[in-house]
């Protein structure tokens, strides 16, 4: 009889924002972006784990990104089951733990489904028709992961190698192969025995702990504190930061995975990318028949096998007689990379750090609870920004010890506290904030409203803040 356990997913929602720089950086990796469609890569993600057979979503992410997660699920109408919030980035096995003794508080003979929230597959009914073939599998107890029939010898995944025998679609796993170079990979092409790792995972949750147990038991004790000391947040789950500090930083894989006996895989051949450079990004974009891959204000002329891309409309890219090139351009910096090397893009960004460059992590854009701000023009003694309130959203109460705020209310209506006075700014009118002031912007309306802030005083950090009521609960780095 067909095993009909309700499966939970797990998305795990970290990230460096290295590897598609300029456009993914450490303020907005790239899941939050909209890289192959209408939606971002997690809106895609948290999409495609949803249905019949899945429960509401548990999201494993960083303090930095939980509103951001909050507000991409709100905007593709998924309420999420859980958000766990780790302290600090510890890899994929803490995380994985965290979620799955998370679990267990309510149901032990669980499955959960572990997915990267960066990943594409174009073909959302095909993978979850290979989560059906896995489902008995990880019913019996086996720890299921799903490998990706390979279509060239690529040198950027892992492999799995196929063990002898199938059941349904299921396949034993023989081993793990770490990223070969590009003789071993040819070779294992050759073979038919080898699929790519997509880090993507089918877990009974007793399973899985006891896997854990077995084989990281280090890793078992400060997870489950960190779990059991895990204190609410408004809408999150704050795992407990010393605990969580204790685990060691270490991969699914080489905790557990490589060394479980237990393991299944099934094959999946319905289109998949982990999206890991700007050259998968070209191949998943829908290049022409010269290999040209456009995206934004972007014009080719006489080129071959290239990405061309501008993340600003009033930046027009254009590429005369380039072959294999990929150019992003943001409205902050510029990507220039041999398409054969867009691996190594890591590089510039640990350049850029190095130099003290804010465009190694940050972007123009910086997103909060409430909507987001973008600084225009930046000199000694003045800022202007455009900033965007979400309908509903208000900024924190506070004030300034160096500077004064003038705002210009572009379109929308600003509810606008500035120390005793409570008044309505509509658009076209202004208001002026004082240094010192006690202040409050919030928007009543239904509709996003727009401003523009002009800063003056002698010093405009984000760090000159004195909040007195926050309804996020942040503190003045936030």
């Amino acid at each position: 009889m067909k095993d009909m356990t309700t499966i939970v997913p797990v998305i795990l929602c970290g990230g460096s924002g290295t590897r598609l720089w300029p456009l993914s950086r450490k303020s907005y990796p790239k899941q939050f972006a909209k890289l192959t469609g209408e939606d971002t890569l997690f809106q895609q993600s948290a999409k495609r784990l949803t249905g019949p057979s899945y429960a509401p979503p548990v999201v494993v992410t960083a303090s930095d990104f939980r509103f951001i997660v909050t507000e991409q699920l709100l905007a593709a109408g998924i309420d999420p089951g859980a958000i766990l919030i780790e302290p600090e980035a510890r890899n994929t096995a803490p995380a994985i733990l965290a979620a799955a003794l998370w679990l267990r508080k309510t149901d032990p003979g669980g499955l959960m489904l572990v997915a990267p929230s960066d990943h594409v597959i174009p073909d959302d009914a095909a993978f979850r028709a290979a989560v059906e073939e896995a489902r008995p599998a990880a019913a019996s107890g086996q720890l299921v992961t799903f490998g990706i029939a390979p279509d060239r010898p690529e040198t950027g995944y892992g492999y799995l190698e196929l063990g002898d025998g199938e059941r349904a679609g299921v396949r034993p796993l023989a081993r793990f192969v770490e990223k070969p170079d590009a003789a071993a990979a040819a070779e294992m092409i050759a073979s038919g025995r080898h699929l790519w790792n997509a880090g993507i995972f089918l877990l009974p949750v007793d399973a899985i702990i006891a896997a854990f147990e077995a084989h990281a038991p280090d890793l078992v004790d400060p997870v489950t504190r960190a779990v059991d000391e895990a204190t609410q947040d408004l809408g999150f789950l704050r795992l407990a930061p010393a605990p969580f500090a204790e685990a060691r930083d270490v991969s699914i894989d080489y905790a557990v995975m490589e060394k479980a006996g237990n393991l299944s895989v099934v094959p999946f051949s319905g289109g998949w990318s982990d999206l890991g450079d700007w050259n998968a990004v070209w191949r998943e974009t829908g290049a022409d028949e010269n290999g040209v891959s456009l995206s934004g204000a972007a014009t080719a002329i006489a080129c071959r096998d290239t990405l061309l891309r501008s993340e600003d409309p009033d930046l027009e890219i254009v590429g005369l007689g380039l072959t294999d090139i990929v150019a992003v351009a943001m409205p902050d910096a510029v990507l220039i990379a041999d398409r054969n090397r867009t691996q190594e893009v890591k590089h510039a960004v640990s350049a850029l750090k190095a130099k003290g460059a804010r465009q190694a992590e940050q972007l123009p854009r910086d997103y909060r609870p409430w909507g987001w701000y973008q600084t225009l023009a930046l000199a000694p003694r003045f800022q202007v920004k455009r900033i965007m309130v979400h309908p509903g959203a208000a900024l924190s109460l506070q004030s300034h010890v160096h500077r004064a705020e003038h705002w210009v209310v572009v379109s929308g209506t600003a509810r606008v506290t500035v120390d005793d006075e409570v008044r309505l700014v509509t658009e076209n009118e202004s208001i002026f904030v004082p240094l010192g002031s006690v202040h409050r912007m919030e928007n009543p309306g239904k509709l996003d409203l727009h401003l523009i802030e002009v800063q003056t005083g002698a010093y405009l950090g984000e760090d000159d803040i004195i909040r007195y009521e926050d309804v996020y609960r942040r503190d003045a780095a936030e």
